[in-house]
């Protein structure tokens, strides 16, 4: 079944819904397909190129599928290299969104470091308030949450409804493990962001991102020494 462009909200939630329950012991690439079909160009995959797995899937589910990167200008140069690699070998459309604001225009405004002041707002600014209005145009995105990565993602449906957006969200990796996506790099040779081989578990902004020690949760570098664990996008 093919979703058309005026399906409204409640339409689009009902039908997470039952995907959700449908879909909850399929693969991740029938997910995928699922979404393909269902949604076709108004499906795309969002990625922080801390890896290329579910853009990867994504392409073989639908060749040439716009992945969505969020240039915070805040990035290692590794995750830019690594999206540029994406782009350049997968068959995939790479989006790249940047903010309103350049990084020296928010600090004119709301003072350097705003990162370390109130990451919560830089948040909102760089990441959040983009991707809204990327996704404008889609009814359904994919993501690459899993239920491993930490407490607050334990409960995450690999088909659910993203009230804030009043969108479809996708996430069909969400029952994998760190093994079953490093078997899938293997296998397939996906490019992986070279930070992850540096100690580095979870990849984001420089600013807010450590390597972890052993035995750390996978997100423990990311805002550490803070209680916040998310950056916004994910509730």
């Amino acid at each position: 079944m093919t979703i058309t462009q005026d399906a409204t909200a409640a339409d689009l939630k009902a039908l997470a819904e039952q995907a959700g329950r449908d879909l909850e012991d399929a693969s991740a690439l029938e997910i995928l397909q699922w979404a393909a079909d269902t949604f076709g160009p108004t499906f795309c995959v969002t990625s922080s190129m801390e890896d290329a797995v579910v853009a990867h899937l994504a392409s073989r589910a639908r060749p040439g599928v716009d992945v969505v990167f969020l240039d915070t200008g805040y990035h290692f140069p590794e995750t830019i290299g690594t999206r540029d690699a994406v782009e350049a070998v997968m068959d995939v459309n790479v989006i790249t969104l940047t903010p309103r604001r350049t990084v020296a225009e928010q600090d004119a405004e709301y003072g350097p470091k705003l990162h370390d002041r109130d990451p919560d707002l830089c948040c909102a600014l760089r990441k959040v308030q983009p991707l809204e209005e990327g996704l404008t145009a889609y009814q359904a995105w994919a993501t690459g949450l899993r239920r491993d990565e930490s407490p607050t993602r334990a409960n995450t449906p690999v088909v659910g409804w993203d009230e804030k957006r009043q969108k479809v969200k996708i996430s069909p990796i969400a029952r994998w493990t760190q093994d079953d996506v490093d078997a899938y790099v293997a296998e397939h040779g996906v490019l992986t962001n070279p930070l992850l081989m540096d100690g580095y578990a979870s990849v984001g902004c420089a600013p807010c991102t450590r390597r972890v020690a052993e035995g750390e949760d996978a997100r423990a570098g990311r805002w550490a020494g803070r209680a916040k664990t998310e950056c916004g996008l994910h509730g």
